[in-house]
């Protein structure tokens, strides 16, 4: 007979009291044992037991941190939390309790018990319950401030969501994190909401009654803005806009620094002079955060730098497309891939599956990077160049992690079509592949010039016949869906319609006029002047080269670039972009 959680907590709180059971275990039985515990515990009322239990979870045994998860007292309290459904006030209210001392944080109970206050020396959060456990308000209240309403907040324990609440708290908890006293805490707070107020008034530059957020996010200024909630949230869900602490001092803006945002030059807002009136040195420096790291080249990184005029730290350089994929794997995998796969198996509707390699370079190439977690600024006018930077590598990043799947093993012995994604130069890569009609490599090179801008180019051996396929063709094609696969399939149809109009054609003549024999055809000279190759050889010339044209109308829409993903139908963008630079679904 197994014993049940709660027996087994409370026989670990009677060890605590200084009553040894070890002895009893070993000596009698476990229902012997069980019926002990009932008789004991029969005469007492279960409110003192949970008393016990509250008193031994305010003060846990003092064990080494590395020992922690061995303690069968905190096991046995994960088990009766998970297993906890807050139904009640009281059961709510313990969850709170329990939540916030896991972050640090002091609670106090209100006499009629249905107000819960989660306190620390900058912000209290006040948490106001019926009696029947109904969430009726969540208010925050930072320091020398008033009590607001937090929607958001009170919408995640109504859904009894508190691993997302306990993010908020920790949140908070980090904004204050500066060395120094509260007068220097709560003049980072000052420093934080002047930030703020900028970014709102950058985010009305150019901006129409009708725009939506797609539009925003790709041509505004500080992308799509949401206004902060609880903690730091100011952009979207995946990023966030705080202040963190420092080891330096760094001269932060203590009040806003636009005047007019419309009385700047080529539509950027004009900043006032950082003066000591407007400024204070302060041990802190303002932080564009990711919930998830976003692979960067160096070259962005360096583009960054050279912008904000703070290094990024922490930064550990490998090869690009291994972070890439790396970072496609733990989005599209429920279950952890080895980052060492090059060979992905992609499937798309009416197509032959797809196999890509995907060729990862070195640390030491030109196409080093390093996983970016957060990017200090001092100042806002940093912040609208650092989002365009990040907007380009996030859709170069997409277009490489289109070609990555959770299938690195073909599981049956379908038709497969072969291609080798190999880096070229900044944020451009080609695409090689097998000739739809001939057996020569054929090459699509796309280069990323902006997250806007995309050109392409085909490649064929210069004997080879043409696959219907322009240049600029392509780079619509890629616009409109970021995704290496489903262009690649849109090649291969043009390309089997080409053959099968060639076939027809091959049938007329057969049936007009009589074959000519192979010494007697007639070779194109001018193709010849173009490139000396002979047959067997892969030289890879340009075929085609109109000029783009492509309008700013013909910008990446977010439904389209939201098309991949297990499936090939979602894309990973919105994941590093979800904040002052993330494209969303229409």
């Amino acid at each position: 007979m197994s014993v049940p959680p709660a027996c087994q907590l409370i026989l670990d709180l009677e060890n605590r009291r200084g009553v040894s059971c070890r002895g009893v275990v070993t000596a009698i039985s476990t229902n012997a044992l069980m019926e002990q515990l009932c008789l004991k515990y029969q005469q007492r009322p279960w409110t003192e037991t949970l008393r016990l239990v509250y008193f031994c979870m305010d003060n846990p045994l003092r064990r080494p941190v590395s020992h922690a998860p061995d303690s069968p007292l905190l096991s046995c309290m994960e088990k009766i939390e998970r297993t906890l459904h807050a139904k009640s006030m009281f059961s709510v209210m313990n969850a709170l309790e329990s939540l916030s001392r896991q972050k640090g944080l002091n609670v106090h109970v209100s006499p009629s018990g249905t107000a819960c206050y989660i306190t620390s020396m900058m912000f209290y959060l006040e948490v106001q319950l019926e009696k029947d456990g109904n969430l009726m308000d969540v208010k925050l209240a930072h320091f020398g401030e008033a009590p607001v309403v937090c929607d958001d907040l009170v919408q995640l324990l109504r859904m009894k969501n508190y691993d997302a609440f306990g993010k908020i708290l920790e949140d908070l908890s980090n904004m204050y994190q500066i060395p120094g006293n509260s007068e220097m805490k709560a003049k980072g707070y000052l420093a934080l909401q002047a930030l703020e107020k900028d970014l709102y008034s950058m985010s009305l530059l150019d901006r129409t009654q009708d725009v939506n957020r797609v539009t925003e996010i790709l041509h505004g200024k500080v992308g799509h803005l949401v206004p902060r909630t609880g903690g730091s949230q100011v952009c979207g869900t995946k990023t966030v806009v705080t202040i963190e602490g420092t080891d330096m001092l760094h001269k932060l803006p203590l009040s806003p620094l636009i005047v007019d945002p419309q009385s700047g030059e080529d539509s950027n807002p004009a900043f006032l002079q950082l003066t000591d009136e407007l400024s204070m040195d302060l041990p802190a420096l303002f932080v564009l955060k990711f919930h998830q790291p976003v692979p960067m080249s160096s070259s962005s990184i360096e583009d960054i730098h050279r912008l904000t005029g703070i290094q990024i730290s922490g930064l550990k350089l490998a090869p690009l497309y291994e972070l890439i994929v790396w970072s496609a794997l733990k989005d599209k995998c429920s279950e952890e891939l080895s980052t060492n796969e090059s060979c992905f198996f992609v499937s798309l509707p009416d197509c032959p599956k797809h196999c890509y390699f995907i060729n990862k370079g070195s640390e030491k190439s030109d196409l080093a990077g390093a996983l970016v977690s957060k990017i200090p600024f001092s100042h806002p006018k940093c912040v609208p160049g650092v989002i365009e930077i990040l907007r380009h590598q996030v859709a170069y990043n997409t277009l490489i992690s289109s070609c990555v799947s959770d299938k690195h093993i073909n599981e049956d012995d379908s038709e497969l079509l072969y291609f080798e994604v190999v880096p070229h130069r900044n944020t451009s890569f080609c695409v090689f592949f097998l000739h739809p009609v001939k057996e020569n490599l054929a090459c699509v090179m796309i280069d990323v010039i902006t997250s806007r801008e995309v050109h392409c180019h085909l490649q064929l051996n210069p004997q080879d016949p043409a696959l219907s396929c322009s240049d600029d063709f392509i780079a619509r094609a890629v616009k409109s869906c970021m995704s290496v696969p489903v262009v690649m399939r849109a090649i291969f149809r043009n390309a089997a319609k080409v053959k099968a109009d060639s076939k027809t054609q091959d049938m007329d003549v057969d049936t007009k006029q009589p074959h000519e024999p192979p010494s007697e055809q007639i070779t194109d000279s001018d193709s010849l002047k173009e490139s000396p190759s002979v047959a067997g050889q892969h030289d890879l010339v340009v075929t085609n080269k109109p000029s783009i044209t492509d309008s700013t109308e013909e910008n990446l829409s977010t439904a389209k670039l939201e098309t991949l993903g297990d499936n090939m139908e979602k894309s990973n963008l919105s994941s590093r972009t979800e904040t002052l630079c993330r494209v969303e679904e229409n």
